[in-house]
C-alpha cells in the first residue's frame, strides 16, 4: 500500500524511539517539505498546522513526526549490505531513505564533472544518515546494476577517482555504436541522378553528429524511466534522485535526418520487442543493437529520425509521481551560454526540462547559477528536514487507480511540497492476496524464488573482472559425473597473443581429482573444458580453480575460484552459454559473460542423462512468457555427454533482462531449468 520514507535523526544521543507506523490497507504515509518563499525549511510546525485531503476529501492525521538529520554516525561503523538480497531488504525499510545519484555522463562537460565533485561530496556527508542508502547510476547501466550502500564514502571515492567522467565535449567517442555512425556517415556530398534522370545533391554532413546526439538523449531518458520503474518496485516510500545534468533540448521527429544520403534512400524502420511488456515497438533501442552493417546504420538513422523524446519526456513526471520518486536536478555547468542552434531559446528549453522534473515531482532544481555550493546546500537542507504524516484514508477505493493527495499548512508565507498521491490496489488484487499482508501461496513463492535465483548471476555483471568462469555439472547417460567449466577473459585484457588456461578440480578434502588444459589462439577470449574424474564422483562440495595467462604478457596470470555443489543423480546444475555474432566472427563460441548484443544468437545447453523431449520458451524478468519462438532440441555429443539445448536469435528483442526456460519430461515429472541473460546493446 502507500507509504513514504521515514527515519530517526542520526548522530543524536540518546536516539529517540522510532514511532511504529501501521500497515493496514487504508493507511497512507506522506512526507511533507514546508519551506519559506526563499526555500528555507520551516522546522517549528505542529500537527494542527497541517491539513490533508485524499481526492479532495479531508482526512484526520493519525501520526505525526518531524524528521531532522544532524550529524552522522562514522562511516566505518555503518552496517553495509552483504549481498543483493540484503541490499533489497534494507531498501524496503521505511525507516531509511533511498537516494540514487544519476550522472548524465554524455551531456555533462569535463569541467562540469570536476566542479561538481566537491559540493556534491559535501552534500552527501551532510544529507545521508546512518540508515540511508545511496547508489550511483549512469545511462550506460541498467538500474538492476546499481549498488546501494550506507556509506556515502563509497560514492565520494567514486567521484574522487573519476572526477573526469563528463564526456559531453569529447570529439573522439569511445562507444562502438557512435564510432560506427561516424564511419557510416563521414560527412561527404555527392551529385546524384534519380531514376527519372533528374540531378540532385545528397549530403551526409552532420548526420552522424545528430544520430549520436539523439541516441545519447534517448539512452538518458530511457535510463531515467528504468530507474523510476526499479525504485517504484523496491518500495512505496519516497525515493530521491540526484540528477547531475545540464538538461536536454528534446528531440522531435525530423524528416531531414531521413533524407537520401550518398544517392541512397533510407531503409525500413526496425520493429523490436519491448522486454518490459513483450509488446512490439518501433522506438529505437535504448543502447541500440550495435549496427555492424551499412543497412543497420540506415535502419538506425530512420528510427532516430522518428524519435520523439519530447513526448517520451512528458511521461516521466507522471511515472515518477506514481512511483513516489522525487528529482533533484543539478546543472554542473553553472550559468550557461547558448551553444547550439536556436540561441537563448535552446538554452531556456534545456534548463526548463530540469525545472519541470523538479517542480512536478516535489524536488528542487539547482540551475542557471554559478553558485553551485549554495544550490547544493539548499538541496541538502531540504533532504535533511521534513515532516512525516500518516492517515487512515476514508476515501479508499479498490480501483487500481492513482489517487491524489493534497497537503496544506495553515500558516502564512509557508510553501508546501508533498507526495502527489498513491496507487490503490484493485479489488482483484485484494481478493487474490486475501489481505494486504497475506503470504503468497507455496506455488507462487516457489516460482518467485526460482526467478530470483535465475536472475541472481546478473547482479555480478556490473563489475568488470579480468576472468569470468561459469560452470555446469551433471551426469552422462552412462552415469559418469562431469563438471564443465567455461572461462572468458574480460574486455580489458590483451588478446592479441595466444594464451593457455589450466583448470583443476579438487574435492572437499583438498585432493585434486581432475585437471584440464585449454589453449586459446590469438584474439580468442574464451575456453571450455570438461572435468571428469575417473571412477565414481560422489555428490558433494567441490572447488574449480582456473589459472589463465597470455604468452609473453608482462601481467601476472589471472586466477578464479568457483565452488560447486555436485548434485545427486540424475539432477544437474548450471548451464553452458554459447554466442554467435560479429564479435565471434560468426562462429559459435562458449561464453562466461551473460551479456549479449541484439545482433547475436544465444544457445543454452543444459547437461542431462535423460532422453525426454525438451521444449523451451522465453520469459521476461518477471517470469511472463513472451511471444518469441525458441528452438529446443536434445543432442548427444561424441564424448558421451547429452545436452538439452535452446537456441534464440536476439534481433527482435530490446535491451533488458530475459530468462530462457527449458522443460523436459511430462506431467508431475516435468523439470524446468531457468537461465537468465542480459541484452546490453
Amino acid at each position: 500500500m502507500a507509504g513514504v520514507a521515514l527515519f530517526a535523526a542520526a548522530g543524536q544521543d540518546p536516539q529517540p524511539q522510532r514511532p511504529v507506523f501501521h500497515t493496514e490497507a487504508n493507511y497512507v504515509r506522506v512526507d511533507v517539505y514546508p519551506t519559506t518563499v526563499h526555500g528555507v525549511p520551516v522546522d517549528d510546525l505542529k500537527q494542527d498546522d497541517f491539513e490533508i485531503f485524499d481526492d479532495g476529501a479531508p482526512q484526520k492525521i493519525a501520526q505525526f513526526q518531524h524528521i531532522e538529520i544532524r550529524g552522522s554516525v562514522p562511516q566505518d561503523v555503518r552496517h553495509e549490505p552483504n549481498n543483493v538480497a540484503d541490499m533489497r531488504a534494507m531498501m524496503t525499510d521505511p525507516n531509511a531513505r533511498v537516494f540514487a545519484l544519476f550522472l548524465d555522463i554524455t551531456h555533462v562537460s569535463l569541467t562540469g564533472s570536476h566542479e561538481i565533485r566537491k559540493p556534491l561530496t559535501e552534500m552527501l556527508d551532510r544529507a545521508i544518515g546512518q540508515d540511508d542508502l545511496v547508489g550511483v547510476m549512469t545511462p550506460q547501466m541498467s538500474a538492476l546494476d546499481v549498488t546501494f550502500s550506507r556509506r556515502s564514502t563509497t560514492i565520494e571515492n567514486f567521484l574522487s577517482r573519476h572526477w573526469d567522467w563528463g564526456d559531453a565535449n569529447s570529439r573522439m567517442p569511445t562507444d562502438p555504436v557512435e564510432k560506427l555512425y561516424q564511419m557510416c556517415y563521414p560527412g561527404v556530398t555527392e551529385e546524384c541522378i534519380d531514376p527519372s534522370g533528374r540531378k540532385y545533391t545528397a549530403s551526409d554532413v552532420g548526420v552522424a553528429d545528430e544520430m549520436i546526439a539523439r541516441r545519447r538523449q534517448s539512452m538518458v531518458i530511457d535510463s531515467l524511466e528504468d530507474l523510476i520503474r526499479y525504485l517504484g518496485g523496491v518500495r512505496e516510500e519516497r525515493k530521491a534522485v540526484l540528477l547531475i545534468s545540464p538538461g536536454w533540448n528534446l528531440f522531435e521527429p525530423d524528416s531531414k535526418l531521413a533524407r537520401p544520403v550518398r544517392c541512397e534512400a533510407p531503409g525500413v524502420p526496425q520493429v523490436g520487442v519491448d522486454p518490459r511488456g513483450g509488446k512490439l515497438s518501433a522506438r529505437p533501442p535504448t543502447a541500440g543493437a550495435m549496427p555492424n552493417t551499412k543497412e543497420q546504420c540506415e535502419r538506425d538513422r530512420l528510427n532516430l529520425a522518428q524519435l520523439n523524446d519530447l513526448q517520451h519526456f512528458r511521461r516521466l513526471p507522471d511515472q515518477a509521481n506514481r512511483a513516489n520518486v522525487s528529482f533533484y536536478p543539478i546543472d554542473a555547468g553553472g550559468l550557461g551560454a547558448p551553444t547550439s542552434v536556436g540561441g537563448i531559446d535552446r538554452l531556456t528549453n534545456r534548463i526548463d526540462t530540469l525545472r519541470t522534473l523538479a517542480d512536478t515531482t516535489d524536488g528542487i532544481a539547482v540551475v542557471n547559477t554559478n553558485d553551485i555550493d549554495a544550490g547544493v546546500s539548499r538541496v541538502a537542507a531540504d533532504l535533511s528536514s521534513y515532516y512525516l504524516l500518516g492517515y487512515y484514508s476514508t476515501n479508499l477505493k479498490l480501483d487500481g487507480k492513482f489517487h491524489a493527495i493534497k497537503v496544506r499548512v495553515n500558516r502564512a508565507g509557508v510553501q508546501v511540497r508533498a507526495r502527489r498521491g498513491y496507487l490503490a490496489p484493485s479489488a482483484a488484487e485484494m481478493t487474490r492476496s486475501g489481505s494486504a499482508t497475506a503470504p503468497a501461496s507455496p506455488a507462487a513463492a516457489a516460482e518467485s524464488s526460482a526467478i530470483a535465483d535465475a536472475l541472481a548471476p546478473l547482479s555480478g555483471l556490473a563489475r568488470e573482472v579480468s576472468l569470468r568462469v561459469q560452470v555446469a555439472a551433471g551426469w552422462t547417460p552412462t552415469h559418469a559425473g562431469v563438471i564443465w567449466a567455461v572461462g572468458e577473459l574480460g574486455p580489458r585484457e590483451e588478446v592479441m597473443t595466444a594464451g593457455d588456461a589450466d583448470v583443476t578440480l579438487t574435492n572437499a578434502a583438498g585432493a585434486t581429482i581432475a585437471t584440464a588444459h585449454a589453449h586459446m589462439e590469438p584474439r580468442v577470449r574464451s575456453f571450455r573444458v570438461a572435468l571428469a574424474p575417473p571412477g565414481l564422483m560422489p555428490p558433494g562440495e567441490y572447488v574449480v580453480r582456473v589459472r589463465a595467462s597470455r604468452d609473453a604478457s608482462p601481467e601476472p596470470p589471472m586466477n578464479e575460484v568457483v565452488r560447486v555443489t555436485f548434485p545427486l543423480a540424475p539432477d544437474t546444475l548450471g548451464a553452458v552459454l554459447i554466442r554467435r555474432g560479429q564479435v565471434t566472427g560468426n562462429k559459435e563460441v562458449a561464453t562466461a559473460d551473460r551479456r549479449f548484443r541484439r545482433g547475436e544468437l544465444i544457445r543454452v545447453e543444459v547437461p542431462t542423462a535423460s532422453s525426454d523431449a525438451v521444449s523451451a520458451r522465453l520469459l521476461d524478468r518477471t517470469g511472463k512468457p513472451l511471444a518469441i519462438p525458441v528452438a529446443a532440441a536434445l543432442r548427444d555429443d561424441a564424448d558421451g555427454s547429452r545436452w538439452q539445448t535452446a537456441q534464440l536469435s536476439l534481433v527482435p528483442l530490446g535491451v533488458g533482462d530475459y530468462i530462457i526456460e527449458l522443460t523436459a519430461g511430462a506431467g508431475g515429472a516435468q523439470k524446468q531449468t531457468l537461465v537468465a541473460f542480459r541484452i546490453v546493446q
